[in-house]
């Protein structure tokens, strides 16, 4: 996978992979022309996520991040999809690489420009819920519909209300405490309960660092249920539809988080122990939390 040049499907493809952190003067400068493209349009949004750790807990984005993260309500100070698209067609003349990222209850497009990715994410209300990526967990609706402007990179932004309790439900007590990737994830995806979603039937076989399928190992799909493998290393999991997951993979002497994985139903996926490995030693600059580590069997 090569890194491409800066604003094109390529690099957006590579950030998504490999999540290396971002230029913060870059990303301070892009995401001024994002807030002033979306606020022509009309589109009111939030910063989330990682931005709005840094924003209130740093006063400034973290060193180490790999995007910013932006939130906004569909059916909300007149928000509509047709908006979105509007939003995604002016960037695009703005010299920005749009890509809908396709998520099934929200609508949402990433954007890269001169190396750093930005994202939009358009959520609706449910029954006074939000449901946020990973595994669908549920934040009071009422967080974003009323939020609070903050003095933030000598501008104002909204973030959700009360930020602090915001990001105790997304990354746990510790989020006070500065975690790198490698270290959040598990804060993040450990503490969302299973749903016992319905959906169709995909496959997780799961090989360890010799090789060899392993039995008895726990996968998890973050926010929906589990399983365990048979003796050839396979675990069948139900899927809503296509979309970005998260799991975990779980066996004696191993753990890890599969913090972004694009799947879906009807197939089979092979998690390898030594893939995150192989992965970051097969680029020369500087990477984040991996993603896609599952491949097609």
């Amino acid at each position: 996978m090569t890194l491409g040049n800066g604003s094109d499907k390529a690099t957006l493809d590579y950030t998504f992979r490999y999540n290396p952190p971002m230029d913060l003067a870059v990303a301070e400068t892009n995401l001024k022309e994002i807030k002033q493209v979306l606020e022509q349009l009309g589109v009111v949004f939030l910063l989330g996520s990682g931005t709005c750790l840094g924003a209130t807990r740093d006063k400034a984005l973290m060193p180490w991040d790999d995007d910013i993260d932006l939130l906004s309500i569909l059916g909300v100070n007149g928000l509509t999809e047709a908006t979105v698209d509007a939003a995604a067609d002016a960037l695009r003349e703005k010299g920005y690489f749009v890509g809908e990222l396709g998520m099934a209850s929200s609508k949402a497009f990433a954007t890269v420009k001169n190396y750093v990715r930005i994202s939009l994410e358009c959520v609706r209300i449910v029954d006074d819920i939000i449901y946020l990526f990973p595994g669908g967990f549920k934040i009071p609706a009422s967080m974003f519909t009323q939020p609070k402007e903050i003095e933030f990179l000598g501008d104002s932004f909204f973030v959700p209300n009360p930020p602090e309790d915001y990001l105790r439900l997304k990354y746990g007590e510790e989020w006070m405490v500065p975690k790198k990737a490698g270290e959040y994830e598990i804060d993040v995806v450990g503490k969302i309960p299973d749903a016992g979603l319905v959906g169709q039937p995909l496959r997780i076989r799961v090989i360890d660092h010799k090789g060899e399928p392993v039995s008895e190992a726990e996968v998890v799909l973050v926010g929906s249920g589990r399983s365990r493998t048979d003796q050839g290393g396979y675990a069948e999991l139900l899927l809503p539809g296509p979309d970005w997951y998260s799991l975990i993979i779980r066996y004696p002497g191993h753990e890890q988080v599969l913090y972004m994985e694009e799947i879906e139903p009807g197939q089979t996926y092979v998690y390898r122990a030594d893939a995150a490995s192989k992965a970051a030693s097969a680029v020369s600059g500087e990477v984040g939390t991996l993603g896609n580590l599952l491949l097609l069997e």
